[in-house]
């Protein structure tokens, strides 16, 4: 029973983040794919054992008891997503899209990413005043994100 706690904690925090939201939200994935893929990915690690779909089944964040076939379905359909996204981006570097400067925000932005997670990873080893300025950094970045995120998820300032 901890494992079904432990792992509804985390979804529960990982999908009230609000770069996660403004991600999600504009991905090709709904709520609930997002969150049977981060079940299906990050539930194994957590138990530290391989589980069966009907015990995933059972971690999902929702209080109607999900079958097997139903997490599945959500499961593959997660997957194509992902998948058609990956080859979307593909697509577009191949036809030339990523040599012009209409990504240049979004690669920003991914950068910022990237530093908020190294910044976030670095917090345990952060002690006194540093610890304060760290979390004053990480807050001043998440908001920095979330309004450039926000401004590209608008079709008329982002990319297309």
């Amino acid at each position: 029973m901890r494992l079904k706690e432990t792992v509804k904690e985390w979804l529960e925090k990982s999908l009230e983040d609000p770069i996660v939201k403004i991600l999600s939200k504009n991905s090709h994935l709904t709520k609930i794919q997002l969150e049977t893929l981060l079940i299906d990915i990050l539930s194994e690690n957590l138990a530290g054992k391989p589980l069966k779909y009907d015990e995933k089944a059972k971690l999902r964040l929702t209080k109607a008891k999900i079958s097997r076939g139903a997490y599945n379905r959500t499961l593959k359909q997660a997957k194509k997503n992902v998948i058609k996204s990956v080859y979307t981006i593909l697509l577009l570097g191949y036809l030339g899209i990523f040599d012009t400067t209409t990504l240049d925000a979004y690669i920003e932005v991914a950068n910022k990413l990237q530093e908020y997670i190294e910044a976030h990873k670095s917090i345990p080893e952060t002690k006194g005043e540093n610890l304060e300025e760290q979390v004053k950094f990480l807050r001043m970045l998440r908001e920095e994100l979330e309004t450039s995120l926000k401004r590209l998820s608008e079709p008329s300032e982002g990319f297309m």
